[in-house]
């Protein structure tokens, strides 16, 4: 039987994504949990400085020295405030992780705003694609709430947290020395070339680049797929019997 060579690419790219689902479920048995916590320095818009702590906890294989967020946590205490806030982006079923990497904390005219990325592809498509690469959240008074990109003032434009935990010795090894400074955020930062990762940016990247970032994929019965890819969902259908 002759096959198409789209339809050839798409059955790679889905076995892929079957390998990697099969990967991590074999190891399952053998991840334990560790973490961290530490303490950060942000800048703000106006010089002054917020420091702010944060943990996170692990899925670690010590076999293959491989470790990936399970849950991340900051907390804080706004200028002029007695109370701690706390933001948690969580473990999440459906992408096997937590949904995201905390990017910025701005605090402007008493109310907190927290800059986060989709953390890898299928949190960005379940995120909706938002482009820029950004999902923000407003602290209301009482809880977190989801707000548009419009909706952050312009003076917020500082990336002002660590965004890379795991996977690189700098940061680790930062990490591990309990505080980090917002000079070294700055200077551990800048080794990440991507531009939303230099500034907050408030217009959208090249479609181009959003493609090759990560291709388009919707959940259907558990999985996640091309849309209206016939051959895939055929695939998880027949599993399923």
């Amino acid at each position: 039987m002759r096959i198409h060579h789209g339809m050839l690419k798409r059955i790679t790219q889905f076995g892929l994504l079957l390998m990697m689902g099969a990967s991590m479920g074999a190891t399952a048995g053998l991840l334990g949990l560790v973490g961290d916590s530490w303490k950060e320095e942000t800048l703000q818009h106006d010089g002054s400085k917020i420091v702010v702590e944060r943990s996170q906890s692990y899925f670690f294989q010590a076999l293959e020295r491989w470790a990936r967020v399970k849950e991340h946590s900051i907390t804080f205490t706004p200028p002029g405030s007695n109370k701690a806030i706390t933001w948690t982006s969580e473990y999440s079923e459906d992408i096997s992780t937590t949904n995201f990497n905390l990017v910025a904390l701005h605090v402007l005219k008493g109310a907190p705003y927290i800059v986060a990325s989709p953390n890898l592809c299928l949190s960005y498509n379940k995120w909706g694609r938002p482009n820029p690469p950004y999902v923000i959240f407003k602290y209301d008074g009482k809880v977190w709430q989801r707000i548009q990109l419009a909706e952050l003032p312009a003076e917020a434009n500082e990336i002002n947290l660590l965004i890379q935990t795991v996977g690189s010795n700098d940061p680790e090894q930062a990490i591990k020395t309990g505080f980090i400074s917002a000079d070294s955020i700055q200077t551990l930062n800048s080794n990440l070339r991507q531009p939303e990762y230099k500034t907050i940016l408030r217009e959208a990247l090249p479609q181009a680049r959003i493609n090759e970032m990560c291709m388009e994929m919707v959940p259907y019965k558990g999985s996640w797929v091309m849309p209206n890819d016939p051959i895939a969902r055929k695939f998880i259908d027949n599993q399923k019997r």
